[in-house]
């Protein structure tokens, strides 16, 4: 069953989206993060991906108070993935009592891998696996770790879920790494969410096509208006999709 997971990327507590997860070439889109949630969740999302990108490059999340006000927008609706900046206990806690129903972990899940356990223990942890070219990215993409993706994803048995992204092509709509994906999926029992790169009806179709992939990410596409949630529900609905 493949879910669909519109982004939204919070910095400043303004809708961005960055290119190949660089701070210093930022696309600014100026709609209101909430109005915008609630669009979403109005096109039939299920789930909304929310990303505190201030807290993902410096540890300090600083668009906590937005996120709550889109998880109280769509309750009823849609629930909240969040992640950016969740680095100990507290900040997952800090979320939960936000409205999340999920956190993304990165830098910190891959430094600590016991931690994942310790935070599942609050609420479900989606470890988040950013890489560049099969290599692991921590500190809101800005290092790279010793870590190569094929072995992070056999570390973390108590992750709820995979969000993994391929740095190279988020932001850009060239078309996601279906064939990363999809080996991606083959080795691990973990629901992996397919992030970077989605820039058209004919990708999100393809990556649905990926046997047992649980979901796919998109940001830009939507904000630029090649397609629109309801129209990506339809092309993923042959998987099964919610």
């Amino acid at each position: 069953m493949t879910t669909l997971y519109p982004s939204i990327d919070l910095r400043a507590g303004q809708v961005v989206r960055l290119r190949q997860g660089d701070y210093a070439d930022q696309l600014n889109y100026d709609v209101d993060p909430v109005a915008t949630a609630e669009a979403f969740c109005a096109g039939g999302a299920a789930w909304l991906h929310v990303v505190d990108l201030d807290g993902a490059r410096t540890g300090t999340r600083e668009n906590t108070a937005v996120i709550a006000n889109i998880a109280n927008a769509v309750r009823g609706g849609a629930r909240v993935q969040a992640g950016g900046g969740v680095r100990t206990l507290a900040d997952a806690a800090a979320l939960a009592d936000a409205g999340a129903s999920r956190v993304v972990m990165g830098s910190a899940a891959i430094s600590d891998p016991a931690l994942v356990d310790t935070v599942a223990s609050v609420l479900p942890v989606a470890v988040g696996l950013d890489h560049r070219d099969g290599v692991v990215a921590v500190h809101g993409w800005t290092e790279a770790s010793e870590l190569r993706l094929a072995d992070a994803l056999g570390r973390f048995p108590g992750a709820a879920a995979f969000v993994i992204t391929d740095i190279s092509r988020d932001g850009l709509l060239a078309g996601p790494d279906v064939d990363g994906v999809a080996a991606a999926v083959a080795a691990t029992a973990t629901p992996v969410i397919a992030s970077g790169g989605v820039g058209s009806l004919d990708d999100v179709r393809t990556l649905g096509g990926i046997d047992g992939l649980h979901g796919v990410i998109t940001g830009r596409a939507l904000y630029e208006s090649r397609f629109s949630v309801a129209q990506a529900i339809v092309a993923l609905r042959g998987r099964g999709t919610q």
